[in-house]
């Protein structure tokens, strides 16, 4: 990957933001993970070393196309390297019985902190045989022990290190896939390693959108100040802060001082699960990031599950695993549900602001409509619609991959259930609960487009206020300049009864010898004077004017005192022009030849043509 595009898919953790998914490098059916069209094949990759450890060979020993530079280019490692905790793995076992059990203590909570400690990890996965691969096939000669009355294992990784990422990825032959894709939060779906009859891989990567709530105290000297912010761009990637709603707010009137702040982040749900005959293995990546879902919350959260009735019950009917995995996906429903609700109420106070706010005015609380002249609250309500309706629209996507999602998990059946006497029973189980997810899926894109049509009728509904408070506005100018209009046209009655007396009393106040004889002046020498003068004045003036009608815009000073010349030379050739096409109509009439069939130049009969104006016009011009 070029640096460009490497830049683009770190995370940003100082606003929590998280990089646009790279959807070419998602899955294990690109042929050349993480190469680019700029990225150089030329250049030698450094050879293979393998570690100490037989899982440090992870990927490149596993999958050969994994070399240090797709590795590099994907961040997994990377990502990993920058975790500072120490690595937590929390597990939960579903037993054969459907119940949900946390393994005994010591086991349950694993920390993955020093050598010493990676080395005991990973004895522990050594002491269990239940991973199918091409190269190493479960067999009565091993001597590693087979988990007991353990349907589906659960592995919840918090600060996922890069020794427990080789470990895991090597004991069960994980592809890089899900953990690039993990860490570039793209969204995928696969299956791999299908054997019928035997199990296969099955990896589900979503992001969703959930919500976290905090306190803010309010201040009333910064409350113009951060009304007047504003952001360059709307980034989609971002969480989303809603904000509680400034004009509502004042203390002194008795209001609450503090406003609960919401905010929608983007979480990931990052799901591996290796399904077996015996016992299946779940894998699930958290992303070190702030106030995403941890692997101890979600190890909670399930935990919570094994206490259903309904889900209890599905565990008995049918032994395959996967519902155990679509539990999982319940998780993000309910991420989604809270945050939508968290929208609706944000939604309708933006809906309210647009009309009132709340304004001190004779020592008490008065609603009164929005004013288009406060540019600045107007301003602020523009941006955050569209910031809504920006946001809505990624949400749309998002919720178009949760229903991919499910709908994957239906269509792909568990190879290792081929065989199984219940199988009719688990088909039904999983078609019917898929159906139940993605009809709550449904509703949630339902009430996004709500949402959005909502935000498009109050974004319409304020330029609409916008456009009446100008017509107001408009309406006040126009009758104020009819007013002024009047004044004027009073003036001008008063000026056409004494224009002419003052004319009159010009004219015989004048030293002309036609008037008062004995006088030097003539009236002959003062219109020519007076002529000459109105000459001068209008041709100083549109000389020094840089915009007219007379000249083009951009013409030198000399250009434009000569304007006299041009123009007189202008209508000297427009009056040539016109007589002498004039004349040649008058001709072609006395020849009786008919205006509509001109013969062209070829002997062809037609009616006037281009070429033959422009030939007129060109033997004119010469």
């Amino acid at each position: 990957m070029s640096s460009k595009n490497t830049s683009s898919t770190v995370l940003d953790t100082q606003t929590c933001s998280i990089p646009v998914p790279v959807y070419r490098h998602a899955a294990p059916s690109g042929p050349w993970p993480w190469v680019d069209f700029n990225t150089d094949l030329s250049s030698s990759e450094p050879s293979f070393q393998k570690g100490k450890h037989e899982w440090q060979g992870y990927p490149q020993e596993l999958f050969g196309n994994w070399s240090p530079i797709p590795v590099k280019r994907s961040q997994m490692l990377t990502q990993c390297a920058g975790t500072i905790k120490s690595c937590v793995i929390y597990t939960i076992d579903v037993a054969g019985d459907g119940q949900f059990k946390t393994r005994e203590q010591g086991l349950h909570h694993i920390e993955v902190s020093s050598e010493e400690k990676e080395k005991e990890f990973w004895s522990k996965l050594q002491e269990e045989s239940i991973v199918f691969t091409p190269s190493r096939q479960t067999n009565d000669h091993d001597h590693n022990q087979v988990r007991e009355n353990v349907r589906v294992r659960a592995l919840f990784v918090d600060n996922l290190s890069e020794s427990v990422l080789k470990m895991l990825g090597t004991k069960y032959n994980i592809e890089p896939f899900f953990f690039s894709s993990s860490a570039n939060w793209i969204p995928s779906r696969y299956q791999e390693e299908v054997q019928h009859g035997v199990g296969d891989h099955i990896t589900v990567i979503l992001p969703f959108i959930r919500t976290t709530e905090k306190k803010t105290k309010t201040q009333s000297s910064s409350t113009g100040t951060k009304r007047n912010e504003r952001k360059n761009t709307i980034d989609v990637m971002s969480p989303l802060h809603l904000h509680g709603n400034p004009y509502l707010l004042l203390p002194r009137f008795g209001l609450n001082p503090f406003i609960g702040e919401h905010v929608l982040l983007i979480d990931l749900l990052a799901i591996h699960m290796i399904r077996v005959k015996n016992s299946s293995t779940i894998i699930t990546y958290h992303p070190a990031l702030r106030g995403r879902t941890t692997a101890e919350r979600l190890h909670q959260v399930m935990e919570r599950a094994g206490g259903s009735v309904y889900w209890n019950k599905i565990s008995k009917a049918s032994e395959d695993p996967t519902f155990f995995f679509l539990a999982i996906l319940w998780y993000a429903l309910y991420a989604w549900d809270e945050a939508f609700e968290v929208l609706y109420n944000r939604i309708k106070d933006l809906v309210r602001v647009q009309f009132v706010r709340v304004v001190e005015k004779a020592h008490h609380a008065q609603e009164v409509i929005l004013n288009a002249s406060d540019f600045s609250a107007m301003a602020d309500l523009n941006y955050n619609l569209h910031s809504l309706q920006a946001h809505l629209l990624q949400y749309q996507s998002l919720l178009h991959d949760f229903e991919l999602s499910v709908t994957f998990v239906m269509e792909t059946p568990n190879p290792a259930m081929e065989d199984s006497e219940n199988k009719g029973t688990t088909e039904e189980l999983m078609q019917r609960e898929c159906k139940n997810l993605l009809s709550e899926i449904d509703r949630l894109r339902r009430r996004c487009e709500m949402f959005i049509s909502r935000l498009k009728n109050a974004t319409d509904l304020a330029f609409a206020t916008v456009n009446i408070e100008d017509s107001r506005q408009t309406f006040r100018l126009t009758m104020a300049t009819l007013r002024d209009s009047a004044a004027m046209k009073q003036i001008s009655y008063l000026t056409m009864i004494f224009l002419p007396a003052s004319f009159t009393a010009s004219v015989f106040g004048m030293n002309v010898r036609e008037i008062n004889p004995g006088s030097l002046e003539t009236i002959a020498r003062y219109v020519w004077v007076s002529l000459l003068l109105t000459f001068v004045t209008t041709w100083i003036v549109i000389a020094l004017q840089p915009y007219s009608t007379i000249h083009k815009p951009g013409v030198s000073m000399w250009r434009r005192a000569a304007w006299p010349a041009f123009v007189l030379g202008d209508t000297i050739i427009e009056y040539f022009k016109s007589f002498v096409i004039k004349g040649k109509k008058t001709m072609r009439q006395e020849n009786n030849i008919p205006l509509g069939s001109i013969s062209g130049r070829e002997g062809h009969s037609s009616t006037l043509k281009f070429d033959d104006a422009m030939f007129e016009e060109d033997a004119i011009g010469g």
